[in-house]
């Protein structure tokens, strides 16, 4: 039995019911039906004959009559009795025709078996069995485990579209089969002409067989070239263009430019390399961008600044100019920032911007431009005014040294304060 599983292994594609699929008889060029005879010496090619020109010791060329033989048959058991090879073969391939679960139609293709023998073989030998799970299982493992290093993870074609075919997407990915990662037309598509009406057989002369292998030879490296192709657009994310070419123009010109450029040697480099590549001249175009940027900002932030000062001297300018002493005033200190670089005067700090501070509503307008010259909040200013007018009561009158002496702030200050209120008529000295 190991002997007949061996060699319905190895011979399967021997056993099938089409005669077409079978090597004709050596000695009489007759369709093989089961069972045939296969020397066991002769090879590689099978020498096979009917059981016909077996019995009459037909010999050809370096077989003989008395070489060991096979008997070639698949009427026998494999996998449980009333099951022969022949018709394991055929539930095979009418399930591969049909469809998982189309047992109705698995079991008029087979015409030897009913839908539910079909079914129960099938699920009990192929599904339930313990020996081909844990073979699949094992393949699976192994297949992850290579592809785990092997893996890109480029997201452009994670998950390639599936366009109907002849579609506008479906020409823009050259039509691309996800389902099969195949192209409808590959590169070098007509490769197998050369090798269709190659046959290998015994009779050949050396030159002849020599000429065979060679034209094998440059089918399998035109197959290489092929497989390398279609592995440079898959690992670069070249299947989905429409999508790659959207990823790409997200860099600015300069690095489109340089991708451009450098697209030539993406092939050697590898998709994660060449990204990386990139990346590192993108990151490198934005550091530079950024300190080009500073400076651009560093000076339009000081022509800013330059166009309010402009606009807070003539708000300054249109409020002192009802009060001629204060525009003196205010005149004074222009010409002092003015000349600061090169005379004794001391540049002054730009009036209080009053706006939002508690207390401001209490005040006059004369008072707003006292704090806003001595940039004294109008809470602060509200108390040593009060301070002050309760003093003045007490006394009589007050002088500018009580002030000081009631108020500890800076003395120009209190002096300011002491003036104003005098000049409005709040206090009165002593």
């Amino acid at each position: 039995l190991d002997r007949r599983i061996a060699h319905f292994g190895h011979y399967s594609d021997l056993f099938s019911d089409d005669p077409s699929d079978k090597p004709p008889c050596r000695g009489c060029s007759s369709n093989l039906v089961e069972p045939y005879i296969k020397c066991a010496e002769c090879g590689p090619s099978p020498f096979l004959l009917c059981l016909q020109c077996f019995t009459r010791g037909f010999e050809f060329k370096k077989h003989e009559s008395d070489h060991k033989y096979e008997i070639m048959t698949s009427d026998f058991p494999v996998l449980e009795p009333g099951w022969t090879a022949q018709e394991e073969m055929a539930v095979l391939e009418a399930v591969m025709d049909c469809g998982f679960g189309n047992w109705l139609d698995v079991a008029y293709q087979m015409r030897t078996k009913s839908k539910e023998e079909c079914e129960a073989h099938y699920m009990k030998n192929f599904i339930n069995n313990p020996l081909f799970s844990s073979t699949l299982l094992n393949l699976r493992q192994i297949e992850e485990a290579r592809t785990a290093v092997t893996a890109i993870p480029f997201k452009p074609t994670d998950d390639p579209p599936r366009p109907t075919f002849d579609s506008l997407l479906s020409r823009d990915m050259a039509g691309y089969m996800p389902a099969r990662a195949d192209f409808m037309e590959e590169f070098d598509n007509y490769a197998e002409w050369d090798l269709k009406d190659i046959d290998f057989v015994d009779d050949d002369s050396d030159l002849l067989h020599a000429l065979k292998i060679a034209v094998v030879d440059i089918y399998h490296s035109r197959l290489k070239e092929r497989g390398r192709r279609k592995k440079i657009i898959r690992d670069h994310g070249l299947i989905n263009l429409r999508k790659f070419q959207i990823l790409e123009h997200r860099y600015p010109k300069e690095v489109q430019d340089l991708y451009d450029a450098m697209r030539r040697f993406a092939r050697v480099v590898g998709p994660i390399e060449h990204d990386k590549f990139i990346e590192s001249h993108a990151c490198e175009y934005d550091i530079l961008m950024c300190t080009h940027s500073a400076k651009v900002y560093e000076r339009v932030k000081h022509v800013r600044e330059d166009e309010r000062r402009k606009r807070t001297m003539l708000v300054d300018v249109l409020q002192y100019i009802q009060d001629g002493r204060a525009c003196q005033q205010w005149l004074s200190k222009q010409a002092c920032f003015t000349i600061h670089s090169s005379g004794p005067c001391r540049r002054s700090a730009p009036p209080l911007n009053l706006t939002g501070l508690p207390g401001t509503e209490k005040l006059n307008d004369r008072e707003k431009e006292l704090c806003q010259v001595v940039r004294l909040v109008p809470g602060a200013y509200l108390e040593y005014k009060q301070a002050l007018l309760n003093e003045c009561r007490r006394q009589g009158g007050l002088r500018l040294a009580q002030a000081r002496a009631l108020i500890k702030i800076d003395v120009n200050k209190t002096r300011k304060i002491y003036d104003f209120l005098i000049k409005e008529g709040y206090i009165n000295k002593a």
